[in-house]
């Protein structure tokens, strides 16, 4: 990793062609793509297909978030915002993009367009508004303030800095009927629901089980579901406070209090509740809920994996040692007209808008 800011570094050795998938901002050598990247170009001079966004808000993923507030905490206990702040900005400062080096996520953006390549293929015009639906882990990214509007103790990151799109990024532009800080939230989780519905319409008429189903994924997953056709929905989360907060927002039918890292509680909980599930979907911040989310499952049934704390190797292995004959899928975050069905899902379940509410600090 180069020594200095990836923010303002130049190649050591410049990629002459562009490339919609972002290569010539890349640094390592040899190449690999930006995700997999340890640092990348973030200078803000634009090639042809590219787009240039004012950057306003973050949103970290949450599994990044909850690791860098557990791995800096105060001598009481509490998270140290001051040092999530500072991880944050060196992370930033290093990398050119914003990717945790533990958890390997990222987030997305909110921000404004401010130069569009003329050779975009996005469809984005400068004063637009917009989300990126593409990880931060693979966005050239520049901070300008040292996050000083950031207290570093929630996910979403008042900011100003700037960000690169490729021609092959995803963007959505901010709906005018909700809050930009919802609508972020939201569009962080997009790809949850609508892999759901794919798969639950798979199963018409089955027992669907969301695995932190008092979350903004798992809220968005649970309502997907019940549209998609589930006959009965499980939602599953940690503590009583959660369960009463999941019961008094109507998207499960049942909810079942369980520790999602302890595989027979999980297995137990989703039986008692009218499994095992014919659809487990995995949305959780934790690791270790791999084991119990095959065992909830019953043979020939699907797990879908949305947690970027999961382990992928524990899942495969642990479901052959287990025998368990389930599908896994690997939630990628992007589902054609993701960002527009989410948007929808919040607009038209009030259950959905009081949990995302609930979780989202208001706009300044």
């Amino acid at each position: 990793m180069p020594d200095q800011d990836a923010g303002s570094a130049a190649p050591a050795e410049p990629v002459e062609v562009g490339d919609p998938t972002g290569l010539h901002r890349v640094l390592d050598r040899p190449l690999v793509l930006p995700q997999a990247a340890a640092c990348l170009d973030a200078r803000p001079d634009l090639w042809p297909d590219e787009v240039r966004v004012r950057v306003e808000r973050l949103n970290l993923d949450a599994a990044s978030f909850r690791q860098l507030s557990e791995a800096h905490t105060r001598p009481d206990g509490r998270p140290d915002g001051d040092a999530v702040r500072a991880a944050v900005l060196d992370i930033v400062g290093q990398r050119g993009k914003m990717q945790n080096p533990v958890t390997g996520s990222g987030g997305m953006l909110v921000g404004t367009v401010e130069e569009v390549g003329p050779d975009s293929p996005l469809g984005l015009a400068v004063g637009d508004r917009v989300a990126t639906l593409v990880s931060l882990t693979l966005t050239p990214l520049r901070i300008t303030d040292g996050l000083a509007r950031w207290d570093g103790l929630s996910e979403q990151v008042p900011t100003a800095g700037h960000a690169i799109l490729f021609g092959r990024s995803v963007a959505a532009r901010l709906p005018d009927d909700l809050p930009p800080s919802l609508s972020l939230a939201v569009m962080d989780v997009c790809g949850a629901p609508a892999l759901t519905a794919r798969v639950v319409a798979e199963h018409p008429g089955g027992t669907v089980a969301v695995v932190g189903g008092s979350g903004k994924s798992g809220s968005l997953s649970l309502s997907a579901a019940r549209e998609a056709g589930a006959a009965r929905l499980v939602g599953v989360v940690p503590t009583e406070a959660e369960a009463e907060r999941l019961r008094a927002s109507g998207l499960a039918d049942v909810v079942a209090v369980a520790d999602a890292r302890d595989p027979v509680a999980l297995r137990d909980a989703v039986v008692a509740s009218g499994g095992p599930a014919d659809v487990t979907v995995v949305c959780v911040d934790v690791p270790g809920c791999e084991g119990g989310s095959v065992l909830a499952t019953r043979d020939g049934g699907t797990v879908v994996f949305f947690s970027m704390a999961t382990s992928f190797a524990a899942a495969a292995l642990g479901a052959e040692g287990l025998g368990a004959d389930v599908r896994m899928l690997v939630g990628n975050g992007y589902v054609p007209g993701h960002a527009d069905l989410a948007l929808d899902l919040v607009r038209r379940h009030p259950g959905v808008r009081m949990l995302f509410d609930d979780r989202t600090e208001p706009d300044a």
